[in-house]
């Protein structure tokens, strides 16, 4: 008689969990270079980030390779699919911000090869859900991912490394799909029963087009704060209050990975809110700079913390798949 070990199952959203430490990693070094901080906290948060995206990617591989149906399973997957995105979307910002202020060589390669694989891995997503059947209810914030957080993190990543018409080009690809599909999005949550329980905390990501797109037209014009830039914080601001009215909702969630759907969303809204008070620079700016990473540092650390205790509990990694029958 022999004994078959089930294989531990990655779901994609894991990748959600480097993702939101970089995005904490961007905020820190945004501060740092503007002199308020230690810049080592924000390359320390960049490392742990790329260490955890390692992670990560060998125990999905480890899991999906052995059988390929799996990964394709997670790619054709209405819910699940989007999150796979993070997996190449991850290293362009890791490679933006870590890699080519020290070795712009590598960094552009780097860049290069990420922002490929996440515009294929966009047009293969969006063609499926042409080719594909999706019930509207399964739409949800997370559909922002592979294209609209995609293209605008790629955008950035593009005039970190000097490629402004490139820039120009993952810009423009992340705005007219924020524009499709933000529209289609908020249909789905305005006149639809409310989200599961598990994709609850996918409303958080409501708050990063704008305020991603804010930081890519930043990127591209210098750190000028022009009337653009204001456009796209104005409705980020209106998202950002939104939230407010949706914490009875998150207040009944019980915690798993799905809560590091919080962790990008509000980073980047930090790294935003960074940006405004240096360009502006109001009375006691440095106050408030503390404030912000005070605020989306113990946001995170929290959900690190929590995950940490759910793993050591065996609460969060999800129960194994079954043996394959004889």
């Amino acid at each position: 008689m022999r004994c078959q070990v089930a294989a531990v199952r990655i779901p994609p959203n894991f990748f959600g969990i480097p993702f939101g430490l970089a995005g904490l990693g961007n905020t820190w070094i945004v501060s740092g270079r503007n002199g308020t901080v230690p810049t080592w906290v924000g390359n320390g948060l960049l490392a742990l980030a790329a260490l955890t995206w390692l992670a990560v990617l060998v125990a999905y591989a480890a899991y999906t390779l052995p059988k390929p149906r799996a990964l394709v399973g997670d790619m054709v997957d209405p819910i699940a699919g989007p999150f796979v995105s993070l997996a190449v979307i991850t290293p362009t910002l890791l490679a933006a911000q870590g890699v080519v202020p020290y070795a712009l060589g590598v960094g552009r390669v780097l860049v290069d090869v990420f922002l490929v694989l996440t515009v294929v891995y966009g047009g293969w997503i969006t063609g499926q859900w042409i080719y594909g059947r999706i019930d509207i209810d399964q739409i949800n914030p997370g559909y922002f991912l592979p294209t609209v957080a995609g293209g605008f993190i790629a955008s950035i990543a593009a005039s970190a490394v000097g490629q402004r018409t490139l820039a120009d080009i993952m810009l423009g690809l992340g705005l007219i799909c924020w524009l499709v599909l933000g529209s289609l999005i908020l249909n789905r949550l305005f006149t639809r029963p409310t989200l599961p329980a598990t994709l609850v905390p996918t409303l958080a990501i409501e708050v990063a087009p704008p305020a991603l797109a804010g930081l890519a037209l930043l990127a591209r014009s210098g750190e000028s704060i022009d009337v653009w830039v204001m456009l796209v914080f104005g409705y980020g601001l209106l998202l950002v209050l939104a939230q407010i009215r949706l914490l009875p909702l998150y207040l009944r969630l019980g915690f798993g990975p799905s809560f590091w759907s919080f962790t990008f969303a509000w980073s980047a809204v930090a790294t935003s809110a960074l940006h405004w008070i240096s360009g502006t620079q109001p009375p006691g700016h440095r106050v408030y700079t503390f404030l912000v990473l005070a605020a989306i540092s113990a946001l995170i650390g929290g959900i690190a913390v929590r995950s940490v205790v759910a793993v050591t509990r065996g609460r969060f990694l999800p129960p194994p798949a079954p043996p394959a029958a004889p």
